[in-house]
């Protein structure tokens, strides 16, 4: 006697005739495709650190089911000599089953992508090396990591999309245990910027490995940031020489019968016969974005604050000013212990000092002009604004001490005033 169960597995001529067969068919090609999705969902989810797109779940669920039907079917004509595959009832069966497929697919790309990152936490384990990566979260081997809700926005940076930091907020990143707070800052960096796209992060960690603070930016885009004060950003239509690059000086002359120079300025763009020049603010009137003009590239060599400000984009260091607070924890302090690149000092009376002398001392109401990492600058500018401590409890201690030693004073005077009274007589 034929097992229905094992004739609908085998798909040889399954109909909706016999709907015990049929149903037990439809389910189990719908579990098969569940599994093919949420598998396929968990290795990308494992190897690219996002989830997978819908279209290819569905298509590896479909495709595992696919297959199974015609290995099936290419069996049965293999064993008896000829198949029922091709009859209208088998054909259309076939079809629902390829849509219970499809159906299912979806589901199992939701099942596979929670198991790799809420169970077992998949992106992390690809930052294991050699027996690290069979570390599992519930054995206590890992070292778990969570983001705190509150994101700052870094301080001169594009702020990251408010859709990105709550994505990031609460969320639980697992690492190799015994690592130092360093090394495990570095990877919970590396991990931030590569799993959501970040351009920049700063964050400090407790000793226990704790977050106490995150704050993220995006790299800068765009001209707006490297345009001095006073000046703006002019796209105009002219035709460039072939050989101007961005940071040449140039000039914008008219192009009638009778050339004028309007304005000298400098190149940031070409894009075909579109030109991007940065022009004094004042100027900006003259240049008539319906007119068409002659640039002409003068001899002189790009402009260092230019230079600077383009390799200032392509690092992690950043440029900032900070005041000192008269009485902080900088004021004093030698430029060597900064911890950054003091470019210049700007004391009270406007005197600007460029790359001041390493022995040099801050002073109450300096405005430093730093080079550094994020991290660094904001401690910098935390020590900036903050007491001294020790300067206070010194100077209670002080008065302490000079209370306590006009008391000796008095007292020893007071005892030998006797002394010298008595021995006057004498």
């Amino acid at each position: 006697m034929i097992n229905p169960f094992a004739r609908g597995v085998g798909q040889t001529g399954v109909t909706f005739g016999d709907p015990l067969v049929a149903i037990v068919t439809l389910v189990t090609f719908a579990l098969l495709s569940l599994l093919g999705a949420a598998a396929i969902a968990l290795v990308y989810r494992w190897y690219f650190a996002e989830e997978v797109p819908e279209g290819i779940a569905v298509l590896i669920g479909v495709a595992v089911v696919a297959l199974y039907i015609n290995t099936a079917s290419l069996g049965a004509i293999v064993s008896s000599g000829g198949t029922d595959l091709f009859q209208i009832e088998t054909v259309l069966f076939n079809v629902v089953v390829l849509g219970v497929a499809s159906l299912a697919a979806p589901v199992g790309r939701r099942a596979g992508d929670a198991v790799a990152t809420n169970v077992l936490s998949m992106p992390a384990l690809r930052q294991f090396e050699g027996d690290m990566g069979t570390v599992v979260r519930s054995a206590g081997r890992a070292t778990t990591v969570t983001l705190p809700d509150e994101i700052e926005d870094m301080v001169s940076y594009d702020p990251v999309s408010e859709e990105t930091k709550t994505e990031m907020a609460g969320k639980q990143l697992v690492f190799p245990r015994r690592l130092t707070v360093g090394v495990l800052r570095e990877r919970l960096i590396s991990r931030i910027k590569e799993d959501y796209a970040i351009g920049y992060v700063d964050v400090d960690l407790t000793e226990e490995g704790e977050v106490e603070y995150l704050a993220v930016g995006s790299r800068m885009a765009g001209v707006g940031p490297t345009l001095a004060p006073g000046t703006v950003a002019v796209a105009l239509s002219a035709d460039p020489p072939n050989n101007a690059s961005p940071g040449d000086l140039i000039q914008i002359w008219s192009s009638g019968e009778q050339p004028k120079r309007l304005v000298s300025g400098e190149l940031r763009g070409v894009a075909s016969d579109v030109v991007t020049v940065a022009i004094d603010a004042a100027d900006a009137d003259r240049i008539d974005p319906t007119e068409r003009y002659r640039v002409v590239t003068l001899p002189e060599e790009p402009q260092p604050d230019r230079e600077f400000a383009t390799l200032l984009r392509g690092v992690d260091e950043t440029m900032a000013a900070i005041d000192v607070d008269p009485g902080s924890e900088l004021s004093g302090g030698l430029v060597r212990e900064a911890g950054v690149i003091v470019v210049a000092i700007r004391s009270v009376d406007g005197t600007t000092v460029p790359i001041p002398d390493r022995d040099r001392r801050f002073a109450d109401g300096d405005t430093v002009y730093a080079l550094g990492r994020p991290d660094v600058l904001r401690r910098l500018e935390e020590r900036a604004h903050s007491p001294k401590e020790d300067d206070r409890s010194t100077d209670d201690g002080s008065a302490g001490d000079g209370d306590s030693t006009a008391e000796s004073t008095g007292e020893s005077t007071s005892a030998n005033t006797p002394t010298s009274t008595d021995s006057g007589p004498s």
